[in-house]
């Protein structure tokens, strides 16, 4: 193991230059000690300037290289100056963060390569989980919001089936029909399929019967596989990311994917169907002393493997917008060639850890990881294949916003407990919580299904609306029009679709992601 060396008038000229990079006079994340020439020197600390969180990172390195511990060490430091994080926890060893680690040899030993004072700490956390299937408060949404751009995504629609589901979701929006859960969209789809309801869409394209029934079976195997509790009602609020615990540390919320990582299709669209809530929701902030939120996208290749290219430049719109509200993105994969060469342009702090070289493939990786990093004192190709566990190469924006010098670096031990809670304590902590009343127990309402249920088996005339079902006197109807002529009446609708062209450009209720703007 190399040495540590102390004195920073005894470092070498080019490490004293690296290291005159990351002086930072404002607040800042420790992240280690500069690395130089095979010795760690702990005088020349490597840091990241707290405002420039919110500039977006990426964390990449092969398995096993200590990527998640590095999320949770920098999880640590954001909670203790006060900034909230989100964590995907694929594995479901994060869930430690909320207790204070074990001091043990190991620890104590990179404490001191590092300089680091450690203590044993434990922070405020929320522990969550998709649909509620795994050790969590369940997180849920609807179909309506989840949007079809996202939920394209997930069914593996092409680019033509995901354009018809748009069709679907805007016909849904208009005619005031909640899409609530799977069912309610089965329900529209075959609507709109029927005799009855074919002539809906008709001025506008329509929905072929080939498409609709690609759909459905994507809808029936997505549901079949398990997936249907993800979607429904209390839909989650997204705000809950932004708390701050009584003593002013921010909350760390962790959500457990272990028991659907054999889902990550599903995990990785509704880790952006979060961050795409909370672009909505939030106002513009400009430059920040503090981001008001970091989120870690963990195995973020898989939310680019087979999208669209409407998918694709609203991801890439949402990340660059996002900012100016405070909030930075961090991606964590094995490699920067995972990430689309718009999404990497705007990702200012980078953790390199280290990466293989075994196949032609491998190699070639390397090479072009080594293409994303300014010119550097290091050998790259070199240092990249020979970091040890906990070891990265570093550089971030400085607090003037320009790129620091790449610094190979030994990474800090967390504070925390470095592995999972037991799975009862894990159940205390959520049933603690005080939002576990709120979203523990699903509710399934009247929707889209009920409705047009109702009316297939009432007749269009005697459809109600779905918050009420009043009994009404013939009378009454003839004065007053039934809710079927507003929700499958096709006298609105025709109008709305001569003039498509620049009706969906004033679409309200949609974000251009696709998204459905949270009726608060």
């Amino acid at each position: 193991m190399p040495k540590a060396q102390s004195g920073s008038a005894a470092l070498p000229r080019q490490a004293l230059e690296i290291a005159s990079g990351y002086a930072f006079a404002g607040p800042a994340l420790d992240l280690g000690a500069l690395l130089w020439d095979g010795v760690c020197l702990p005088d020349a600390q490597v840091r990241i300037p707290l405002p420039m969180l919110n500039r977006h990172g990426l964390v990449a390195g092969a398995t096993g290289t200590g990527k998640t511990k590095t999320l949770q060490l920098v999880a640590e430091q954001l909670s203790a100056q006060g900034v909230p994080v989100f964590l995907a926890d694929i594995k479901g060893d994060v869930s430690g963060i909320g207790e204070p680690g074990a001091r043990n040899e190991k620890v104590q030993a990179r404490a001191a390569d590092v300089h680091q004072q450690w203590e044993p700490t434990g922070f405020p956390a929320e522990f969550y989980a998709l649909g509620g299937i795994g050790h969590g408060i369940p997180v849920r949404a609807t179909v309506t919001s989840f949007g079809p751009l996202l939920l394209s995504k997930v069914l593996q629609l092409n680019q033509t089936q995901e354009q018809s589901l748009g069709l679907i979701f805007h016909y849904a929006d208009q005619k005031g029909l909640d899409l609530v859960d799977l069912k309610d969209l089965r329900a529209v789809v075959a609507f709109l399929t029927s005799d009855e309801g074919r002539s809906e869409l008709k001025g506008i394209g329509g929905l072929s019967t080939a498409t609709a029934g690609v759909i459905l079976r994507s809808l029936t195997a997505f549901e079949a596989e398990g997936m249907a509790d993800f979607f429904g009602e209390p839909e989650f609020d997204t705000g809950e990311l932004l708390r701050v615990a009584d003593d002013g540390r921010g909350l760390v919320s962790v959500l457990e994917l272990a028991a659907v990582q054999d889902r990550p299709r599903l995990f990785s669209t509704f880790l952006m169907w979060l961050l795409a809530d909370l672009f909505h929701d939030l106002p513009e902030v400009g430059d920040v002393d503090k981001p008001k939120l970091v989120f870690f996208f963990d195995e973020a290749h898989l939310l680019f493997n087979g999208a669209s290219k409407a998918f694709l430049d609203s991801l890439t719109q949402t990340v660059r917008l996002i900012r100016s509200k405070g909030v930075g993105v961090f991606f964590v994969t094995q490699t920067a060639k995972d990430v689309p060469a718009d999404v990497l342009a705007q990702l200012g702090n980078r953790v390199q850890h280290a990466l293989r070289a075994f196949t032609p493939d491998d190699q070639k990786a390397l090479k072009a990881t080594v293409k994303t990093f300014p010119d550097s004192a290091y050998d790259l190709e070199e240092l990249l294949t020979g970091l040890g566990t906990g070891e990265a190469v570093v550089t971030v924006l400085s607090e003037k916003g320009a790129p620091t010098p790449v610094a190979a670096t030994r990474l800090r031990a967390p504070e925390s407990r470095m592995g999972p809670l037991d799975a009862d304590a894990l159940d205390s902590a959520v049933r603690a919580s005080s939002l576990y009343g709120r979203y523990a127990q699903a509710v399934d309402r009247e929707s889209a299904y009920e409705r047009l249920d109702s009316h297939g088996a009432k007749g269009p005339d005697e459809m109600v609306p779905a918050k009420a079902a009043p009994k009404v006197p013939p009378s009454a109807r003839e004065e007053n029009p039934s809710v079927v002529e507003q929700v499958v009446g096709s006298g609105m609708f025709k109008s709305l679709a001569r003039s498509l062209g620049t009706q969906i450009g004033r679409e309200i209720t949609r974000s251009v992601f696709g998204t459905a703007r949270r009726r608060r």
